[in-house]
């Protein structure tokens, strides 16, 4: 019997095409999801699958190649993203712990949820590791997904106390930074708990080969928690975020306007010293790079904040379980993000990733490595995280 289940996705089109006497590349009309499924898993799906058609069973395949690769690029990129920023003590900045946080919990969610995912599709779809490992691997995806939006949040926080508020803004310490990153854990946590202890719910998706968000029970408890996390972790933080670039964005560009105004009354081309100006960059550079990662964590995680609240509040009846799978695809390639973002955008840890790394042939600006930093050199980077823009 445990042989069959394993290889039910492989045989379906073949048992399909004797029973219906149709293409093999297409699934009938009346063959829905629940038909598609095992016995062992029928208890898991939601009725809502009753009467949605099932999904041929090649993109389980499709799937799980692309969860492999995707898995894998991630896991290495965050490794290194966590390597190069513990090793380096010219890194090891209370900025950058926010940084590497946000790799903690990239390299977390692949960890937790690629295995299974991989494992589930290559053998055709259906879940293999029962009710219990369905939550577990539900309450994963949005634990280590809540944290990663939690620490953007933070950062852009940071980013406008360095930019906006200056001197009258009290620098991040070490200490501080902890405190955040603790703060970060422990609300994501929360979140991520609170289905399974009785508001909201966790369900097993479309495509069989992956568990998350229920998106069709219509329960005023469920509903409730949607609505609550789709604002607290979503729709607020972007606010939050978009608000803080705003004004960074403003401060620097009316800062700017100051500065060529007034060298230009002194018949100079610019006011500021190699130093300063160093600094401006850096500054401008890191928030950047936290501008870019926020946009692709919205293009990723909006189709799936999409999909959750139509099929709550709105109607669940267009909701396949092809279109159930795009999204969560979507949000699992956010932690594949930030190692490429770095890599392009932050010299000092091409730099680094150059000497770790030579067979990568990462091209830098600077000839000296970042084991030899010179004393101007340790100074720019404590400006970078603490200078006022000047």
């Amino acid at each position: 019997m445990e042989n069959i289940t394993m290889n039910a996705g492989r045989n379906v089109s073949l048992a399909l095409a004797r029973k219906h006497d149709f293409n093999p590349w297409s699934v009938p009309d009346d063959y829905t999801v629940y038909n598609f499924a095992p016995d062992y898993v029928k208890p898991l799906l939601h009725p809502h699958w009753q009467t949605q058609k099932a999904v041929h069973p090649i993109y389980a395949y499709f799937f799980g190649m692309y969860y492999l690769v995707m898995g894998s690029c991630a896991i290495f990129g965050n490794i290194l993203v966590l390597k190069i920023f513990s090793r380096y003590k010219s890194l090891r900045t209370p900025a950058n712990m926010l940084v590497m946080n946000l790799a903690i919990s990239d390299l977390l969610l692949m960890l937790a949820l690629i295995p299974e995912a991989v494992y589930n599709f290559f053998n055709g779809g259906p879940w293999q590791f029962g009710e219990l490992g369905c939550q577990i691997h539900a309450f994963c995806g949005a634990f280590f997904g809540y944290s990663q939006i939690t620490t953007l949040t933070i950062i852009s926080w940071d980013r406008y106390n360095v930019i906006v508020n200056g001197l009258k803004g009290n620098p991040l310490s070490f200490g501080k930074a902890a405190g955040l990153i603790l703060f970060n854990w422990i609300w994501s946590f929360g979140w991520a708990l609170t289905p399974l202890v009785g508001w909201g719910l966790y369900a097993l998706d479309g495509m069989l080969g992956t568990c998350s968000f229920d998106s069709y029970t219509l329960t005023l408890n469920h509903k409730s928690y949607i609505l609550a996390s789709c604002f607290f972790q979503y729709g607020g933080n972007i606010i939050f975020i978009v608000g803080c670039y705003f004004f960074i964005v403003k401060t620097v560009f009316h800062h700017e306007e100051e500065l060529r105004q007034q060298a230009k009354k002194m018949n100079v081309t610019s006011l500021r010293n190699n130093a300063e100006q160093d600094a401006v960059t850096a500054e401008m550079r890191i928030a950047k790079i936290a501008i870019i990662n926020i946009t692709l964590w919205i293009f990723a995680w909006t189709p799936f904040t999409v999909i959750c609240i139509l099929g709550t509040w709105g109607s669940p009846t267009y909701i396949t379980a092809l279109v159930s799978e795009i999204p969560i695809v979507c949000a699992k390639t956010s932690a594949v993000y930030n190692p490429i973002i770095y890599a392009l955008s932050h010299p000092k840890y091409r730099e680094c990733l150059k000497e770790i790394c030579p067979w990568l042939c990462i091209v830098v600006e600077k000839k000296k490595g970042p084991n030899h930093s010179s004393d101007s050199d340790s100074a720019k980077t404590s400006a970078t995280d603490s200078a006022l823009v000047t």
